[in-house]
């Protein structure tokens, strides 16, 4: 790539067009529409969902399980936000996934769910092995299927804000977390109306009992059925144009092993008395290690790839040779973002979090390209990117090229085996040498030695024309290493 110009040479994007499409496009393809209809359907997915609950639990077995049920949500949601720190998502997304998990996945498991145990119920005439058949069978079919959905809609529709594994966990876990919402709801609200006319209270209620099991011991076990789907698809995410059968085969793969693991929760129940505690120990928790193993070592991998891919750009002017570094740095990115906060107020704040999620699709949009990804709008994607980088290089290069110096490891710097000779120093006695160095202070380093930044050497010779050695320490100095290395930081 040509080296860049004081500005850009790329066009800021491709010419508007209106709503998005062609003039000529049918009335359903534009957005507004397309988003009324999905939030009209939410809304009333939402509404016919609450009149079920409430219809049997009741209003106050409803409010209950409503106060009750909220509790892990916050920490789920932060959880997988936490999680999407690299390259977070649009908010907008993990809404929708939350909504359709409580709303529209919630509604078509109630309904499919009660209808088909009935009906295994009528034609075997067994009431209690269509109970079980319906929770070990049934259940985890409709249920993940449900919830799979979402996935597949912001897959589809949502393409480019879904890149890759961590988006896929995102929004799995996110619509697992609604559906466990609405469900802990019904649950909850049903055990406190069990306790009402059993007259049960205390630690020996049912609800407390409830809460403990579903609250308290395993809050992360729909979102870690879902989750295996959510990687299927992000694998299908990062699949090549080419690679038809792993986009094709791998999200249904992903989805078959989340019915799997809930089947087999779902079950544990019938395994004898201590069945679920077997299970929760020897097969839950692990694979909630496992999996939360594989996404953090997941977005370190992306991390990795920041700092692989925009050294490019760097080279050519877009960014400033300490950015690569900064930027594949959860830490120097929080640093930066304090910096333009703490300096020019929080819009400037929000402008470093903007630069730096279009900084890491930059280099996303570059690795899938240079591995044969990249789909056909990838020359006008990177334009779009860099464009965006280029409006808020003012606010954000400083900030990030402050939050390198500050996170750069130390690097100590080795004094030459040769005597360094100042510029000046005349005659016996002290002499004055001017050289290269590293900073100020009081670390014997040679006055002259190669070096990014510059610094002033004191030294005192013993004969015409020489100087001793210069000390260099304290404030270390940056200068702007080559080939978009970060900068270097010198140990006294």
């Amino acid at each position: 790539m040509a080296t860049c110009p004081p500005y850009p040479t790329y066009p800021s994007g491709p010419p508007p067009i209106a709503d998005g499409r062609p003039r000529h496009a049918h009335w359903w393809h534009r957005r507004w529409v397309r988003y009324g209809a999905l939030a009209a359907l939410l809304a009333l997915s939402g509404l016919v969902i609450l009149a079920l609950v409430r219809r049997q639990t009741g209003t106050e077995g409803f409010l209950v399980g409503l106060g009750l049920a909220v509790l892990p949500v916050p920490l789920l949601t932060a959880a997988f936000r936490w999680l999407d720190r690299v390259d977070p998502g649009p908010w907008r997304n993990m809404v929708f996934a939350f909504a359709w998990g409580a709303c529209a996945a919630a509604l078509i498991a109630i309904v499919a769910n009660s209808f088909a145990t009935k009906w295994i119920a009528t034609a075997t005439a067994d009431p209690a092995g269509a109970d079980t058949l319906g929770a070990t069978v049934i259940a985890p079919i409709v249920e993940e299927s449900a919830k799979a959905a979402a996935i597949l809609l912001i897959f589809l529709f949502r393409r480019r804000d879904f890149t890759g594994v961590v988006d896929g966990v995102v929004i799995a876990g996110t619509t697992a977390t609604g559906f466990a919402f609405t469900e802990n709801i019904l649950y909850l609200g049903t055990a406190f109306g069990t306790d009402q006319t059993s007259g049960y209270q205390g630690i020996a209620s049912v609800t407390a009992a409830t809460f403990f099991v579903r609250v308290i011991m395993s809050p992360f076990a729909h979102p870690l059925f879902t989750v295996c789907t959510g990687i299927g698809f992000g694998v299908a995410a990062l699949a090549g144009q080419r690679q038809r059968a792993r986009r094709l085969l791998v999200p249904p793969a992903g989805l078959l092993l989340a019915m799997g693991m809930h089947a087999f929760w779902n079950g544990s129940s019938t395994f004898g008395e201590y069945g679920f505690f077997a299970v929760y120990g020897g097969f839950m928790v692990p694979a909630f290690g496992l999996l939360t193993w594989l996404v953090v070592w997941t977005r370190q991998r992306e991390l990795r790839t920041v700092r692989e891919e925009l050294p490019a750009y760097a080279a050519a002017g877009w960014l400033t040779p300490a950015e690569p570094f900064a930027l594949g740095s959860l830490r120097a990115r929080r640093l930066a973002r304090e910096y333009a906060a703490r300096h020019l107020g929080k819009p400037a704040a929000r402008t470093v979090a903007q630069y730096e999620a279009y900084a890491t699709s930059l280099a996303f949009l570059r690795r899938r390209g240079r591995l044969g990804r990249a789909g056909a709008d990838f020359t006008l994607r990177e334009r779009e990117l860099l464009h965006e980088l280029w409006r808020r290089r003012e606010t954000a290069q400083p900030a990030l090229d402050h939050a390198a110096r500050m996170t750069a490891p130390p690097v100590r710097v080795v004094p030459a085996p040769w005597p360094a000779y100042g510029l000046y120093g005349y005659g016996p006695g002290p002499g004055y040498g001017q050289g290269q160095g590293q900073g100020q202070g009081h670390g014997q380093i040679p006055a002259q030695m190669p070096a990014y930044g510059y610094g002033y050497g004191y030294g005192h010779g013993h004969g015409h024309g020489h100087s001793g050695y210069g000390v260099a320490a304290g404030q270390p100095a940056y200068g702007q290493p080559p080939h978009g290395q970060p900068p270097y930081r010198a140990q006294p």
